[in-house]
């Protein structure tokens, strides 16, 4: 039977009743049944809390102006399914996914007892499967959930980056941020460069690194940034150095992402001849102007400006609040949807009366772990007794009031959950 792309999905999203089903034995069997190929020259794999997104962006953007042949795997996406899986640069078409999806359903069934597989477990392996395909230089891997049991640790990376650790999804990873950072810490190997991009990371993570043999390269210790006037300045300890223009991205923390994503491709590099070969200044300041990661503080235009972020935990809504903070002072009306298995509390509480009014979403329409509007309300109010909101059954409700009450050099801020972005995104697309 032949199935579209959407009918593969629907498949795959009840074939397994388990929508997170964290461990390696089943995806690794699939994997190893469809011979386990290489899947590029070389791999990076992306962990962490926050920042996963933007870095892979960075890594993909700047490894392609050095002229490598690149795989980006990346979730969860936005409006397409297309957009997790990139090679040089182009979303993987319909056609490519449903057939790699049929090389896994062979796999899968394959010797009597079919292997259950989760839907990322699926979008994971057919990342693989292309990647393989395609003769890359470079596959930039985003992790899931976690890192030691996610599906993208089957791959034996040449270089791991976690990016920061904090605490979200703490069912699964652990209570508190030593534990969380154990986990993330799983997705290095022996031997082998692991970035660790925030400057004060958890010992649970530091300790799990060094227990593996990995060769930890810490930001503020095995590099530095160093901003200026324009631009700013990357520095290793082994003496190499670069003047480096801002990042395209916004935000003040595209700054570490950037300088864990240069980590990354020096460690490559000075261990690789043919990368060595390259101009990686000239590269890597070609990808920090030209990377793009769709709502990561995505300008969507107008006046007043919309602004759109996928940051859903008290991690990123700081990020928020400090580029806030940075930006010339005006009112915000915030967009504002939860999961709920969310520290929504925190989240609140970082952006505090930075945002002048909420126009609070439901998500429970969206999402089977969405919140809905009145208990989003019933958090609010809790949190922060004083905030002006208003309430609305979903995101388009809530951005049509936005647009409404919000008036020129005033700001709106859509954000909360890649629920949220998808739907801001979507909607902006059709007007």
């Amino acid at each position: 039977m032949t199935r579209t792309l959407d009918q593969w999905l629907a498949y795959q999203d009840h074939v397994n009743v388990h929508s997170i089903e964290l461990g390696l034995d089943r995806v690794s069997k699939v994997w190893r049944r469809m011979g386990a190929p290489a899947v590029a020259r070389r791999v990076v794999t992306v962990g962490g809390t926050n920042g996963k997104g933007s870095t892979v962006a960075l890594l993909e953007a700047m490894a392609r102006a050095a002229g490598l042949r690149v795989g980006a795997f990346t979730s969860p996406h936005l409006l397409r399914y297309n957009e997790r899986v990139r090679i040089d640069g182009a979303e993987a078409d319909d056609a490519a996914l449903v057939a790699a999806f049929e090389r896994i359903e062979a796999a899968r069934t394959a010797g009597g007892e079919p292997v259950a597989l989760t839907y990322f477990e699926f979008g994971t392996l057919a990342a693989l499967d292309l990647f393989a395909r395609a003769s890359l230089d470079l596959a930039v891997l985003e992790v899931g959930l976690g890192g030691r049991l996610d599906a993208v640790n089957i791959v034996d990376a040449d270089v791991a980056v976690i990016t920061t650790v904090d605490l979200d999804h703490m069912d699964w990873l652990g209570p508190d941020r030593d534990a969380i950072g154990r986990e993330k810490a799983g997705i290095a190997r022996p031997g082998r460069p692991a970035i660790v991009g925030e400057a004060t990371p958890p010992a649970g993570l530091l300790a799990a690194l060094a227990a593996c043999g990995a060769e930890v390269e810490r930001a503020g210790e095995a590099f530095h940034v160093q901003r200026q006037a324009p631009g700013w300045r990357w520095q290793h300890r082994d003496g190499s150095t670069m003047a480096l223009p801002d990042p395209h991205l916004a935000a003040p923390v595209q700054y570490a992402n950037a300088a864990a994503a240069i980590a990354a491709l020096h460690a490559l590099w000075r261990t690789d001849p043919a990368l060595a070969a390259h101009d990686w200044p000239t590269a890597i300041a070609g990808g920090l102007r030209t990377a793009q990661a769709a709502a990561r503080l995505q300008n969507l235009g107008g006046d007043p400006p919309l602004l759109v972020d996928v940051g859903h935990n008290p991690q990123a809504a700081r990020a928020l609040a400090d580029w806030l903070d940075a930006q010339p002072p005006a009112r915000v009306h915030a967009v504002y949807g939860a999961l709920a298995d969310k520290d929504v509390a925190g989240v609140l509480a970082a952006l505090g009366a930075r945002i002048d009014h909420w126009h609070l979403a439901g998500l429970d329409h969206a999402s089977p772990r969405g919140l809905a509007v009145d208990a989003l309300a019933a958090r609010l109010a809790q949190t922060l007794p004083t905030a002006r909101f208003d309430t609305h059954a979903d995101v388009a409700a809530a951005l049509d009031a936005a647009r409404s009450a919000a008036r020129p050099g005033e700001r709106i801020l859509a954000f909360g959950s890649f629920f949220v972005a998808g739907a801001v995104l979507g909607q902006s697309s059709r007007s």
